[in-house]
This record gives structure tokens, sequence and C-alpha cells, in this order.
């Protein structure tokens, strides 16, 4: 882990206040960092739906289509990695174990993509 990952993790408060109230706690840098790629993601989205409003030729719109479902994929391993570097190590550490069977499912539902 580079340093400024490690700067941006002692940044970041517990990630639950109990188990009912489980919260993020990305830095700022993360948070500006992962609404960022949203926002380029909706703009991507609103110009598929500008090629479908033009009669774009379909494989020219399946190919932005594919650009988008790769910016997901990036965006959801980006979350992926700071929720393992954060959330899960934390409650591993407090002897939390039911976090794994969480991730367990959370990534199925990840591959099943």
């Amino acid at each position: 882990m580079d340093r400024e990952n490690q700067e941006d993790l002692l940044e970041i408060e517990p990630c639950y206040l109990n188990h009912s109230e489980r919260v993020s706690h990305h830095s700022e840098k993360v948070k500006k960092s992962l609404i960022n790629r949203l926002n380029r993601i909706e703009g991507q989205i609103r110009g598929v739906k500008g090629l479908i409003e033009k009669d774009t030729y379909c494989d020219d719109v399946i190919t932005q289509v594919s650009a988008i479902q790769s910016a997901l994929n990036s965006f959801s391993k980006v979350l992926l990695e700071n929720h393992l570097k954060s959330c899960v190590t934390e409650r591993i550490q407090e002897g939390d174990l039911e976090v794994v069977d969480e991730l367990l499912v959370t990534i199925q539902r990840l591959m099943k993509k």
C-alpha cells in the first residue's frame, strides 16, 4: 500500500455505530474520486441516450454500452478495495467474523456480471 492510500485510511471513522447502523467512512479524497467516476458514467449514459435518439448504428451504441459496463466494473473494484481495507479489516480485528460471509455474498454478486 502506498503512502497516499495509508494516509487516506488514517482519515477514516469507524464503519458502523452499531450493527444496525452501518455507514461507509471514505476519506473526502476517496469520496470525491468515486463521485467523479459516477459523474463520468452518468455522462456516458446520457451520451448513449443521445445516440439512440439520433438512430446511431447499433454496433456503435453497443460499443459505448460496453465502455459504460467497464467503467462501472472499475468503480465497483475501487469501492470493494476501500471496503476491504477499511470496514472488513476493522470488523475482523474486532472479532466480527460475520463480515466474511457478507463479503462472500458481495463478491458473488459482483462476479455475476
